[in-house]
Formats: C-alpha cells, structure tokens, sequence
C-alpha cells in the first residue's frame, strides 16, 4: 500500500512466525516493538473492529476498498495519488469521487465514470480496449511497437506500464492513456515537459494554449477588447498608432525556463504567418520548423491555428484529457509516437 510492490511470501505477517522486533529500553531491558501491520491492526480493533475509518475509499481501477493517505492500491497494486488517476470531470478535468452525479468544481453532470463501464450507443458495455503505441524515428519511420489491451495505460521515465529509463526529457510518471466514455483519451500527469498532441486539423486557439512549431514553444493569450479612453481634462487628444485599434491576443515565445522572449500582438482581421523564411513571425535560427510552417488567421474576435503543410507538424500542449484518433501523433518527453487502433 506504501510502495505498490506485490507481497510474496516473506511478507507474511508477524503472528505467522516471525519474532516480534525487540527495542532496548532506558534501562537496559528489553521491549517489544509491535510491527506496523499489527499496530494498524490494534488501532482498527480499538476503533470498533469492522467499522470502516473517515479515510476510506474505492480503488478507481479494481473498486477495492482504500485508504485515501496511501498512494497505491493494495489490492490491484495501481497508483491513487498520481494526477489525473482517477475520474475526472470532462468539463474541467477536476478529480471527482467515483458515483457522484455533479463534479464538485464546476456544477456539470458526470456520467458513469467507473473504469471498465464505457458503454457504446446502443448501452453496451465496452470490451475492446486494443490499440498500439508505435515508436517513431525522426523521419516517422516505425521502429518500435507495444500492443495494449488495458483501460489505462500510463508512461514515464521509472513508472508506469511503458518505460523508456533512456529519455532525460521524460518525467518519472509523465502521461496516461485511457479510455473514457469509448473514446481513447490522452492527459498529461503534471510532467515538467508536458504532453504533445500533433494537430490533424485546425484549431480554434484557447486561452492558455502552448503550441510547439518547429522547436519554438509559442503561447497563445486572450487580452480582451480594451475600453475607451477617458477624455482629457482639457480636451488635448492622444498621438498613438490608430490601425490597428485594438488587440485582441498574443502570442508569446517562451524561454526553457519559461519566461517571454518576442511578443506579437493579434488583432481582428490581421492574419500572421509563422516560418524559417516566410511569414511575419520569421525563425531563421530553427532548422526544424519548415520555410511556411503555420497561419494564425483571423476569424472575428476568434483565431484559428493551420498547419501550411509543415514537414513536422504542429502539436499543442494536452490540457485536460484530449481525444486521440487512429494515426494521431504524440511527442511525449524526447519520444514520437503513433496510436493505431484496430
């Protein structure tokens, strides 16, 4: 339960012939040092033997009972305390606990968020949980290949059910792939480097929103429309740019240690180009961003992100769980990946 190790037989409890430990006291006398497993014994007996205590809950994976302090299951062995292990409200990605009908943060109806009851249109339990993570090089050429059949998969540089020990840029336990409401869906586990999910279409831009383009990290901000000015007290009007009138959005390149570097403004009807040698947003330095790599354009008080035919894409942050398809490409830590799906 501390560790999510499986118990073997040199587990066995202490009563089962194993000496209790032997402490020595102020005095030179020997005592007794009950093991943990039978102090958490006497203490659930002195509570009123099989009244469950105020920290108990269910496994989000087997539905076994828990304590909600420790971090693994005891009985199917699968991380609790991870971010984003259990169910989560799809409208704003809280925890929530399982069987409850409203997500606590944000008021919207939860489905049936228990593992294993995704039902297809027809009210059918779901059994088919096959797909393929494929390893890409860096000309997407397949070089590697693991079948799953679970409802969750998570992957990490020392954690979880695919681990890749040689990727620096990988965290411990870095993303999870599951299934949710017969949709495979992707979310990030708070890694430093995040989650990348390739762009098969174009994107209607997000508050909040990091896009990788070529190796530039851009990040994507809504400013508001600003209010008028307030006249002058002596009518004295103000020398300024008058086109455009007002912005709208930004978009932000980021440092490694994340903080800005070059800003440019977006404001309605103005469309921006994003490449190595095209465009009004140019990155001469990046070999791995294409001559027009990217459109941001301009759609009213909205915009929209379009890959120009790019040799490498453009992925943007997962935020939240974000659905994957069959084909789509993911870039978790230094590694390129496909899921194919039957």
């Amino acid at each position: 339960m501390d560790c999510g190790k499986p118990l073997g037989k040199a587990a066995a409890p202490p009563g089962a012939g194993a000496a209790p430990a032997v402490a020595a006291a102020a005095d030179g006398s020997a005592t007794a040092v009950p093991e943990r497993g039978a102090a958490r014994a006497a203490v659930a007996g002195s509570a009123g033997g099989a009244r469950p205590s105020a920290g108990a809950a269910t496994c989000p994976f087997c539905a076994g009972p828990v304590e909600r302090s420790l971090p693994f299951c005891p009985h199917c062995g699968r991380r609790l305390t991870a971010p984003g292990s259990g169910p989560a409200c799809a409208r704003c990605a809280s925890p929530v606990d399982p069987g409850s009908r409203y997500c606590a943060t944000c008021g919207a109806p939860l489905g049936d968020t228990q593992p294993g009851l995704f039902r297809t249109a027809d009210g059918e339990k779901r059994t088919d949980f096959a797909f393929t993570v494929v390893m890409l090089d860096e000309v997407g050429n397949p070089v590697q290949q693991f079948p799953r059949k679970a409802i969750v998969t998570t992957i990490g540089r020392e954690e979880g059910d695919l681990r890749f020990p040689d990727d620096a840029f990988m965290s411990p336990l870095h993303t999870k792939l599951s299934w949710e409401n017969n949709k495979l869906v992707v979310r990030d586990l708070g890694s430093r480097n995040g989650t990348w999910v390739f762009l098969e279409e174009p994107r209607l831009l997000a508050d909040g929103d990091i896009l990788l383009i070529g190796s530039q990290l851009i990040r994507f901000r809504r400013l508001g429309y600003p209010g008028p000015h307030a006249p002058e007290a002596d009518s004295t009007r103000r020398m300024g740019s008058l086109t455009p009138a007002a912005d709208i959005a930004s978009l932000t390149q980021l440092r490694s240690d994340g903080s800005a570097r070059d800003v440019v403004q977006l404001s309605p009807g103005r469309d921006v180009r994003i490449g190595r040698e095209q465009g009004e947003w140019v990155f001469p330095y990046d070999p791995s961003m294409s001559g027009l790599h990217a459109l941001v354009r301009s759609e009213d008080a909205d915009f929209v992100l379009v890959d120009e035919q790019s040799r490498n894409g453009i992925a943007v942050a997962a935020r939240g769980d974000m659905v994957v398809k069959n084909g789509s490409r993911l870039l978790v830590g230094d590694k390129l990946m496909r899921i194919e799906m039957p």
